[in-house]
């Protein structure tokens, strides 16, 4: 069960990775695409690296993360495609 969730924070995490360098790509010239980008791909990176440091693993493990990463997550992929 806890390896399939794990599972799942990465599968998030490089989903927000793509999405950023996605966003890079497709919005090359406007202003400030940049700090946008960062915004997607920065969050996505702690929780990719977080998935394999033992201590944010049972961080991560606990309900209250998995609700507010969840969210944090959606507003995300929400920012990014809206943005």
């Amino acid at each position: 069960m806890k390896s399939n969730l794990i599972n799942n924070y990465r599968m998030g995490g490089y989903l927000l990775i793509a999405l950023g360098l996605i966003n890079v790509r497709y919005q090359t010239g406007q202003s400030g695409v940049w700090a946008h980008s960062m915004t997607i791909i920065i969050p996505g990176a702690v929780v990719l690296l977080s998935t394999w440091i033992p201590s944010m693993v049972q961080v991560l493990n606990a309900r209250a993360s998995q609700v507010i990463t969840l969210i944090v997550g959606v507003l995300l992929i929400a920012y990014a495609v809206i943005n």
